[in-house]
């Protein structure tokens, strides 16, 4: 197991925009997982640049080249991402020690079943009275640790 201590940027639904917030936010990290409803290939290129990234699609990325769910080790840590948590047709619980997820708009850190579950929230055009929303992963030692931090909107 990998004893490397990271903080990876998730982050969820930027629907073609990404904040100047959300860019400060994510300076710094080791890695980003973006989890779906990018919108805009560009917001990626802008993503790549500050870290190693990786993605899944969302219902709103259907002209992108995305895949559906992905799977990641990063330092130790086995990453189940998906967009829809609805969408999830297998048991992680064994497999992953995280299952990251957006769609909702709405932020989330639960565990379940020794699986940390984890919504960002939403970084892109604010939805009603929810936050706008990124969070982070601390990893260290194949454990994570997930908070969500609200951002300028």
């Amino acid at each position: 197991m990998d004893s490397t201590s990271i903080r990876v940027g998730v982050i969820s639904d930027t629907h073609d925009l990404l904040r100047e917030s959300a860019i400060e936010a994510l300076q710094g990290v080791d890695h980003i997982l973006h989890v779906g409803d990018v919108c805009s290939p560009g917001i990626l290129e802008e993503l790549r640049g500050i870290a190693p990234l990786t993605t899944v699609c969302g219902n709103m990325d259907r002209f992108m080249d995305l895949p559906q769910e992905e799977a990641i080790e990063l330092a130790g840590c086995w990453i189940l991402m998906i967009h829809n948590l609805e969408h999830l047709d297998i048991e992680p619980s064994g497999r992953f020690q995280v299952v990251l997820h957006g769609h909702t708009h709405k932020p989330d850190v639960r565990e379940k079943k020794d699986v940390l579950y984890f919504n960002p929230g939403s970084a892109g055009p604010r939805r009603g009275r929810l936050p706008v929303s990124l969070g982070y992963l601390d990893i260290s030692e194949g454990k994570a640790q997930a908070q969500w931090i609200e951002i300028e909107a």
